[in-house]
């Protein structure tokens, strides 16, 4: 006689039964749990485009696909079908996408992506969206928030063209606390450059941590960065995104919780100086 079945089964059940049902209820976290952080120097198995011109974002924006594309697209061709607007916003370990749906109403004209690099985190987000379009079909909301499984420390530049993005937000992101392990955080002075060539002049790049000794290594980096400039106090608390990104990711309710600090920071892209 079988026994009851085991996590990994009521999982697999669990996400066999909305599959098939396709239920417009949001899907329940507890079905996705993975440990909170993976090592960004492992080996994942991801799928990346060799450029941003070889992404297909079309089965991520499905709504924004070009009429053009469309109609040039055969079931012979392999070609790129194209949106008829661009990604502008990426959350960086998105997690389970609190910011990204939050942002996505108060953006409705705006492509944004939620990036993550653990497997079962990435599948809630693209279930949450896919869920919460599904109960917007009146008024399309939800159409312009997506999640990609990536690692953007390694890959940013190959989902990204120069210049492609206004807002880059990295949300309470994995401390590393030993000195040994600095080099796995996601703000040094290599992935400063790489924010530099896809984020547009005038773009932000958001930031906020309850660690306070990762927020003053944050400024730091980005202060000695001849690309970003800090945005000043009055301007960064007059700015909506900063009040959702204080209130609706799942690591600042948790901190909310605790009653612990948010330490925000927002840093703006300077404009290249003209070649002499």
């Amino acid at each position: 006689m079988a026994g009851p079945p085991n996590k990994k089964q009521k999982r697999e059940q669990y996400k066999n039964t909305i599959r098939d049902e396709g239920t417009t209820e949001l899907p329940k976290k507890k079905f996705y749990r993975q440990r909170a952080h993976a090592n960004p120097f492992s080996d994942h198995q991801l799928t990346y485009p060799i450029s941003p011109a070889h992404m297909d974002w079309s089965q991520y924006y499905p709504a924004y696909v070009s009429p053009e594309s469309e109609a040039n697209t055969t079931s012979e061709t392999l070609s790129v079908r194209k949106l008829s607007r661009q990604v502008e916003v990426a959350d960086i370990g998105c997690g389970f996408g609190g910011l990204l749906v939050a942002l996505a109403p108060k953006l409705p004209h705006t492509l944004l992506l939620g990036m993550e690099i653990r497997t079962q985190v990435t599948e809630y987000v693209q279930e949450r969206v896919k869920a919460l379009r599904a109960q917007n079909l009146d008024n399309q909301l939800y159409q312009n928030a997506a999640c990609v499984r990536a690692n953007t420390m390694k890959f940013l530049p190959n989902f990204f063209s120069k210049y492609q993005l206004s807002k880059i937000f990295l949300c309470f992101p994995d401390p590393h606390f030993k000195a040994r392990k600095h080099k796995a955080r996601i703000v040094s002075t290599t992935l400063n450059s790489e924010y530099a060539y896809v984020v547009r002049p005038g773009g932000i790049v958001y930031t906020i941590t309850d660690v306070e000794d990762l927020h003053n290594w944050m400024v730091s980096h980005f202060e000695a960065h001849s690309s970003f400039e800090r945005v000043s106090e009055e301007e960064q608390e007059a700015d909506e995104c900063v009040t959702i990104m204080r209130t609706e990711t799942e690591e600042g309710k948790k901190v909310e919780r605790n009653q612990g600090k948010k330490l925000v920071a927002l840093f703006r892209r300077i404009e290249e100086p003209p070649w002499q």
